[in-house]
């Protein structure tokens, strides 16, 4: 093959490997199982969990953004009292935004208060918690994570 004859195809050869790109994203988003998310407004969803509960949460989203990125967002509320969530890391890093209240939010084993019209990161891969630090006022935070897909 000589160059004029490369040159012919390369244009062929660079749609292909466009196509096959934006395939490979599609089904990686269609993997993760998550819709793309577009610009917009997104309200809160149904709560998780009764009324009465120590913690109730409310989603707000969770999809797939462009460049195969993953973000989730909700609001969570913390009676009195409420038993700490459960220790976890994950892919992701989480943004905590304290709305009211205060939380002991625990990331690599450093305990820390976050108060409210503060903001706590976890970065991914840390092991977290955050729990109420109050036994007898609420705390309510944002939460947004934002990784790869998991």
């Amino acid at each position: 093959m000589n160059r004029r004859e490369f040159s012919a195809l390369l244009p062929v050869l660079l749609a292909a490997s466009a196509a096959e790109a934006q395939t490979g994203a599609s089904q990686a988003t269609a993997s993760a199982g998550l819709p793309k998310l577009v610009s917009g407004v997104y309200p809160s969803g149904a709560s998780t969990a009764k009324p009465s509960a120590p913690r109730i949460s409310q989603r707000f989203l969770l999809g797939m953004l462009p460049g195969d990125i993953r973000i989730e967002s909700h609001a969570t509320h913390l009676a009195p009292g409420a038993p700490p969530e459960p220790l976890g890391h994950h892919k992701h890093s989480e943004i905590w935004f304290m709305r009211e209240g205060t939380a002991s939010l625990t990331t690599g084993g450093v305990t820390r208060t976050l108060k409210a019209g503060e903001l706590g990161l976890c970065v991914a891969g840390d092991e977290h918690f955050i729990c109420n630090a109050s036994q007898t006022e609420p705390a309510s935070y944002l939460v947004i994570a934002v990784g790869p897909p998991e």
